[in-house]
């Protein structure tokens, strides 16, 4: 008798730990986190747009700067570069990490 009651309480212990687990609820489509804006827009999205548009202004001066400096040192001695050329150099190595970092943010 000890016996089964010992097996019913085991297989009662074992039972729940077998069931599979039900996955979580999607969330509702008006995420509580998400802070809505006065005009009705999600704050999200207005600053992914805004990341969008700065993204793509960095990306056009950083391709302006490379053009610049690919003529700067064409034009130079092999041996010599000017400030101005590391200048510009610097200020791509910026924009890039700048864009680099918006894009790793989401």
């Amino acid at each position: 008798m000890k016996r089964l009651m010992l097996l019913t309480m085991l297989a009662g212990a074992l039972i729940p730990a077998q069931t599979p687990r039900q996955p979580p609820l999607p969330l509702p489509p008006d995420n509580p986190g998400d802070v809505r804006l006065p005009n009705g827009k999600s704050q999200r999205d207005e600053i992914l747009k805004a990341d969008y548009e700065k993204n793509v202004a960095d990306s056009a001066e950083m391709a302006r700067l490379a053009a610049e400096v690919k003529d700067e040192v064409e034009k130079a001695d092999r041996y010599a570069v000017s400030v101005k050329t590391l200048k510009k150099l610097d200020e791509i190595a910026k924009l890039s990490r700048s864009i680099h970092g918006r894009l790793n943010r989401y």
